[in-house]
């Protein structure tokens, strides 16, 4: 008995899977340049959203930048893992309108959460940068490993290719950084960057999904329920943008700026920039004096010179212009030069604060150090330095050098008066002390006890002359005030300020100084 012949037939090896076809060249270098792009308009736009609840400071920056990176990082090996396992064509699409949609909640997002965490500590801080920028920044910096899979169909061409896309991507981010930092946030509110950003980015994948799909079918239409629940999210997206808290009456180049009334007086105005209370206005009477350091570089103002006599002054950053208003009412014929950085600042103060330029107030928008350098010798009485990004002095206008400036600027026996804000641990205003006093040879402080003791938070006016200071009428001034303050000078102020460090322009870690030790 003979077996039945085995069947020899082999079954047909399986077809092998087509490889995704490329996208055409320019627009994977489209698509490449507009994510990457839009990774750097959300990292820049997010300082802005962040600023009015958490300060604009080192730390905060640091916190922008360093989880805008990790995001950019995640998004990518996300991206490249993904597209390894399933066809990028397919994913495209759907992962630009993904974070179109994350763009568009962003902005009440970090509004409503940040009414919550203002003024929070380093762990709000990160979470409240985390909600601007890391889901969207992610989403988009997946597209680029989906676009270099899609190109790489000639292994002798991948160092081309990937070069190529990696050069366009970066082009991008330059081209959105110095766009947004030069002209955006220039022009426009960061409720319209966001939202346009949102709808060029959704608008960019609805229309890829189009074309893929009547190209070649690969990237179908999803189910009209999808398309509905998109739709929802995205319009409650911007009608929360539209509704969603703003702490601004107006978005300069450098603060989120609000001008309040007064409940108790009428004529009372508080400019808020950043969330922080600046300065206090009395339309009616510019001699009133809120805010306890205004009373003190009055007070220091007051004994420089026999009562009404003019004045020539310079005032380091402009704020609600309090100190010009006083020196104005109180020594007609002063002459106020003002140096402020941000003119949208300046603009808002002449619309909402009844600032009028004239022959006693000379308003000159530009960085103060570089506007000082350009007055002539000997020609100013009084320098009031009182510039501020967020709570800390700018450190280009706490060194050493710069204290120069304000010496040589000023004419003998003229007064330079500086605000400062400090924190227990005190570092900072004892650096600074110690480095106007590198430059001038009498100098004092004025401060809260508490303050001096390391209690509490709180301004510090440090007081400077080549001559000697009227030390007894001012404190005899000071203690007159409501708030008990001490004037430290002499022995006493050398033994606050120890061998601490002098601030130079290469070496001025104000930030650093200023946070807890």
């Amino acid at each position: 008995m003979t077996s039945p012949p085995s069947d020899t037939r082999t079954d047909p090896a399986p077809a092998p899977v087509e490889a995704p076809q490329p996208l055409p060249g320019g627009l994977a270098a489209f698509l490449v340049f507009l994510s990457s792009g839009a990774v750097l308009v959300l990292e820049t736009v997010s300082l802005r959203l962040v600023g009015p609840y958490v300060g604009i400071t080192l730390q905060v920056t640091s916190s922008v930048i360093g989880l805008a990176l990790a995001a950019i990082a995640y998004g990518a090996w996300t991206g490249g893992w993904l597209a390894d396992r399933r066809n990028p064509r397919r994913m495209l699409a759907p992962a630009l309108i993904l974070a179109a949609i994350a763009t568009a909640v962003t902005l009440p997002l970090v509004r409503y959460a940040g009414e919550v965490l203002r003024g929070a500590a380093a762990p709000g801080t990160l979470l409240l940068t985390g909600l601007a920028v890391f889901v969207p920044a992610a989403l988009l910096s997946s597209i680029t490993p989906m676009v270099v899979k899609l190109q790489l169909g000639d292994l002798k061409r991948t160092g081309q290719v990937v070069g190529r896309l990696s050069s366009i991507g970066t082009l991008g981010g330059i081209t959105a950084t110095l766009g947004t930092g030069f002209v955006l946030v220039a022009t426009l509110p960061s409720t319209v960057i966001m939202v346009a950003l949102a709808v060029v980015i959704g608008g960019t994948g609805l229309a890829l999904g189009r074309y893929l799909y009547l190209r070649d079918r690969t990237a179908l239409p999803g189910p009209a329920r999808t398309k509905t629940v998109l739709a929802v999210v995205g319009l409650g997206a911007a009608m929360l943008s539209a509704v969603a808290p703003t702490p601004c009456d107006v978005e300069t180049a450098y603060h989120c700026a609000k001008v309040q009334a007064d409940s108790e007086r009428p004529s009372g105005r508080l400019l808020l920039l950043n969330s922080a209370h600046h300065s206090f206005v009395d339309l009616a009477d510019p001699t009133y004096l809120r805010f306890g350091y205004t009373q003190w570089i009055g007070a220091a103002a007051d004994q420089m010179a026999p009562p009404g006599q003019p004045l020539s002054a310079v005032h380091l950053g402009g704020g609600g212009f309090t100190m010009p208003r006083y020196l104005t009412a109180t020594r007609p014929g002063s002459e106020n030069l003002v140096y402020e950085i941000d003119g949208g600042l300046v603009e808002l103060a002449r619309r909402k604060l009844d600032v009028r330029d004239g022959p006693q107030l000379q308003v000159a928008v530009g960085d103060a150090r570089v506007l000082l350098a350009g007055l002539p010798d000997g020609e100013r009485d009084l320098v009031v330095g009182d510039a501020f990004g967020h709570l800390a002095v700018p450190w280009h206008l706490a060194t050493r050098q710069m204290a120069a400036e304000v010496r040589r600027v000023l004419r003998p026996g003229g007064l330079y008066v500086q605000n400062v804000i400090d924190y227990p641990g005190l570092r900072f205003i004892r650096a600074q002390v110690a480095t106007v006093a590198a430059e001038f040879d009498h100098v004092a402080l004025v401060a809260p006890p508490a303050a001096l003791a390391g209690e509490q938070a709180s301004n510090f006016l440090i007081v400077a002359s080549d001559a000697p200071l009227p030390l007894t009428e001012l404190d005899r001034r000071l203690a007159g005030l409501a708030e008990p303050v001490q004037l430290l000078s002499g022995a006493g102020l050398s033994d606050f300020v120890g061998d601490t460090l002098v601030l130079t322009d290469d070496y001025a870690p104000v930030d650093q100084l200023l946070s807890p030790s």
